[in-house]
């Protein structure tokens, strides 16, 4: 029998995991063909650079897609919704890994993530629906993993699907793990009579949109070595203009795509301004990692996969801590403390090179993991802290929106780091081709400034209905 949903109550750890699943699919197929690029351009006759596109489409796709999540979930409820994304991301799957040429995969990929895209608002609002406050902190913990585990496990992943069974895997499988969360989904998601008959904001859609694909392909053309500078601005000019008529127009309208009510509240406004930079740079920090040790350093691929795992240890590690400490300290301290613990430990990293000892590589990245799954978590938590029931679907779609453009630019924001550190790095030290892959890492330490003035600004009791037992 169905379990009709008639408000929050405890904790549904079976609903959590269910999401927390397909959070996870859907962040792993943002960077999993980093590592395939090669083997994807050969078949297909084309440059691997070329490969770069079917990333871009993904993460496109799912950024500009993400707001349309809530308003399905409004108007058809949320069981229906995440069902048929699901169901879409697999199908799409496995048209991906049957695809038979280079743009015939983008444009699948681009169908792929308009499903992730609508598995991202649509689950979580129906574990939050789903929650108690006090349980709240329990429940962001188990849709947190999948943000941390994904983008670093994403190159091992990929390239051991490549050298052992072939890319196309890669999509593959995902047919057999979502068929099994679909069937889970059926038996665990509650059914609601909850509807919103509202109309959609196809103007604020199509703003929002032409907005932050220009924005990428800005900062793909400037991260891409030579770019045209009148090309460049053009871009930068329309994405500036549109996405500034986006946000204007959602103000005034009647039912906006996004709701910017919840921005209202201190700890929302907070979690996704200061949060966005801060989920950019992790965001950006394991392909850095991937970047420093393979192309910088000379070393091979599964070295770096062996060390990037450390983060990964870092995150699971310390995650039975991570509610003690926040309960410990508070959100305020606690982020200001993993801003400052990871800005510091990126700052190291661009001390570092080929001779620094293995060992300490692990340690750096085992410290920063921890640090990144604190500052996660805690963000997570914070920002539905005070949301009250009447604004948590819009919050929460403006929430998966924030949080997936800046995981969609970090890695954007990393190779543009990288390109303009080693422009710089060959024009004083043209003997040391490692210097820009470590600079790098300084530039994106500077984004954390962000996060670590604005939270400093809050209440030291900020979010405390969530932190108390």
């Amino acid at each position: 029998m169905q379990r009709t949903e008639a408000g929050a109550s405890g904790l549904n750890r079976p609903l959590a995991v269910l999401v927390a699943g397909t959070f996870f699919m859907e962040n792993l197929d943002g960077t999993v063909i980093q590592t395939a690029v090669r083997a994807i351009g050969r078949d297909f006759g084309a440059q691997p650079i070329d490969v770069n596109a079917a990333i871009t489409a993904y993460l496109l796709s799912v950024a500009v897609s993400v707001p349309l999540g809530g308003w399905l979930a409004d108007r058809f409820g949320v069981r229906r919704v995440f069902h048929a994304a699901i169901a879409l991301f697999t199908v799409a799957s496995l048209a991906c890994g049957l695809s038979t040429d280079l743009w015939m995969l983008c444009a699948l990929r681009a169908l792929q993530g308009v499903g992730g895209a609508l598995m991202v608002p649509v689950g979580r609002l129906a574990v939050l629906r789903a929650t108690r406050p006090r349980d709240l902190l329990a429940a962001v913990a188990y849709l947190t993993w999948p943000g941390l585990l994904a983008p670093v496990i994403a190159p091992a992943v990929g390239g051991l699907l490549t050298d052992t069974v072939g890319w196309r895997w890669i999509f593959l499988i995902n047919v057999p793990i979502g068929l099994v969360l679909l069937l889970a989904g059926l038996r665990l998601v509650p059914r609601s009579a909850e509807r919103d008959r509202r109309g959609f904001d196809l103007v604020g859609f199509a703003l929002l949109g032409v907005g932050l694909v220009t924005l990428l392909l800005a900062l793909e053309a400037v991260g891409g070595g030579s770019p045209d500078v009148q090309r460049v601005a053009l871009l930068l000019a329309v994405a500036a203009g549109t996405l500034v008529g986006a946000i204007a127009w959602m103000r005034r309208a009647t039912a906006p795509l996004l709701s910017f009510r919840a921005m209202r509240i201190p700890t929302f406004r907070a979690s996704n301004i200061g949060g966005g930079f801060y989920r950019l740079v992790i965001s950006a920090l394991p392909f850095l990692y991937t970047l420093l040790f393979q192309v910088g350093f000379g070393w091979s691929a599964s070295l770096a996969g062996v060390l990037v795992v450390a983060v990964f240890v870092g995150n699971i590690g310390v995650k039975p801590f991570t509610s003690g400490i926040i309960r410990r300290f508070g959100f305020r301290t606690t982020i200001v403390g993993s801003s400052i613990a990871g800005a510091a430990l990126a700052v190291v990293f661009a001390c570092t090179d080929a001779s620094t000892p293995l060992p300490v590589f692990a340690v750096l990245l085992l410290v920063a993991g921890a640090f990144r799954s604190i500052g996660f978590t805690a963000y997570n938590s914070l920002q539905f802290a005070d949301v009250p029931p009447e604004l948590t679907s819009g919050a929460n779609t403006l929430a998966a929106t924030t949080q997936q453009i800046a995981i969609g630019f970090g890695i954007a924001v990393a190779a543009l780091s990288v390109r303009s550190m080693l422009a710089l790095a060959a024009a004083v030290a043209p003997d040391a081709p490692a210097l820009g892959y470590r600079w790098a890492f300084a530039l994106i330490a500077v984004l954390l400034v962000v996060p670590v003035v604005e939270t400093a600004l809050l209440h030291r009791h900020a979010g405390a209905v969530v932190a108390a037992r």
